[in-house]
């Protein structure tokens, strides 16, 4: 695993977090209905996530078609992840909404750092 990577990795997660709450309330505030503060906000956070990701934590190019549509696999990745805890995993076993908000909120880093540092962002093999 590569260490030197989860710092910048979890501070722009976290940056990325809270660019999403402010960016949706501000929408909601200027009179958006929710659904589209929530799709403006969360391709604002993906667009922010994926050029702070790129950048600042993986050292690569923004520029790269294979690499974009890699993170957007990914993206969509973890929504799946997101609906099969929330909608399948928990009410199974009876868990609380909140227990499977948090699952979410742990596993997702998780699975996207896994998936960032060996795919979305991998070097080419030369």
């Amino acid at each position: 695993m590569q260490f030197d990577r989860i710092i910048p990795f979890a501070l722009i997660g976290v940056g990325i977090a809270l660019l999403y709450v402010v960016v949706y309330l501000a929408f909601l505030r200027i009179g958006l209905v929710q659904s589209a503060a929530n799709a403006l906000a969360f391709g604002i956070a993906v667009t922010v996530q994926y050029i702070g990701q790129a950048r600042f934590t993986f050292h690569r190019q923004l520029n790269d078609p294979r690499q974009m549509l890699r993170f957007a696999i990914m993206i969509a990745a973890g929504f799946l992840t997101s609906a099969l805890i929330t909608g399948g995993i928990a009410p199974y076993f009876m868990l609380a909404p909140w227990i499977a908000a948090v699952a979410v909120t742990l596993i997702l880093p998780v699975q996207n750092f896994v998936l960032m540092t060996l795919w979305v962002f991998c070097t080419p093999e030369t």
